[in-house]
């Protein structure tokens, strides 16, 4: 137990320097995504390998088809996120791109058949305030609106990579997690093959923050993340998860000087804190582990 603790914990405070890490790479985002997602996808291929896990995801063609479509959402929601990073920084894309947790909640009533509860409700109330407070603040002070568009298209993809992972019941743990990978990297080739075609000039101060984006942010902590999850309970999983996007708005203040203003902030807590209100009460008391929890990757 204590090490699925260290190891989820980990993750989320790798996922959470992304936007810093990214910050570092010269490159548009669909690049940066393009190369992440391929060297994640290598290093969990290897892992799958040398852990001799045994391929399932071919039993149910249908789950199959949910994860794939969950992988191109997840490609689709990573490149709107870095160009979101670039436009309006770290802090108010992860706050925008954070609402895609409260959209799950809000459509899983008509899609899972779960209650719509006045908690539920309260949450997305606290979440609506907390984005207009954030990004109402970003727009007076003149920030790109492009980017802000960029972080809204980032959470809805996000949702639907939710939604259809759910459906997705017969494939998990590691195995969902490589096959989604490859999917998204799969999705954003296609697209940078139409974009652009395959030629990435990357300069030599370029290379080692690609290789942590990759490796480390990608590789070791989907590995940590997936491995970890289906030993916690749900609601441990639903709690710690915050430290994601908590963790980068620390990071983005600590090592980029990014600054929210006071009405930023408390929009930030209301985004924060709806989602997780929302999230907590959402949880099953039947349930007890086993349950994939939110995370911005």
């Amino acid at each position: 137990m204590k090490s699925a603790y260290f190891k989820y914990i980990a993750a989320l405070l790798l996922f959470g320097t992304n936007g810093i890490v990214a910050s570092y790479i010269i490159l548009n985002s669909y690049e940066i995504v393009y190369l992440r997602t391929m060297i994640g996808s290598l290093f969990l291929i290897a892992v799958f390998a040398l852990t001799k896990q045994k391929v399932q995801f071919w039993k149910n063609k249908a789950h199959f088809l949910y994860l794939v479509i969950s992988g191109v959402a997840m490609g689709a929601s990573w490149i709107f996120l870095y160009e979101a990073y670039a436009q309006i920084g770290v802090s108010i894309a992860t706050l925008a791109y954070y609402c895609g947790p409260v959209i799950v909640m809000i459509v899983s009533p008509f899609l899972f058949r779960e209650k719509l509860t006045t908690a539920k409700l309260l949450g997305f109330l606290a979440v609506i305030i907390g984005m207009l407070g954030v990004n109402g603040q970003a727009l007076s002070q003149g920030g790109s609106s492009w980017g802000l568009i960029c972080g809204i298209l980032g959470a809805t993809m996000y949702a639907f990579m939710v939604i259809f992972n759910k459906k997705a019941k017969s494939i998990t743990g590691l195995e969902n997690s490589m096959c989604q990978l490859i999917t998204s990297f799969i999705t954003v080739a296609t697209f940078m093959s139409l974009k652009q075609g395959f030629s990435i000039d990357i300069t030599q101060g370029n290379l080692i923050p690609i290789l942590l984006l990759g490796v480390v942010n990608t590789g070791i902590g989907c590995y940590f993340y997936f491995s970890s999850i289906g030993s916690l309970p749900v609601q441990t999983v639903s709690i710690l998860g915050y430290l994601e996007p908590l963790s980068a708005l620390v990071f983005s203040a600590a090592l980029l000087g990014e600054k929210l203003s006071l009405v930023q902030i408390a929009g930030a807590v209301l985004i924060l804190g709806g989602a997780a209100f929302g999230e907590l009460f959402r949880v099953n008391k039947n349930e007890v582990r086993g349950e994939k929890g939110n995370m911005v990757l």
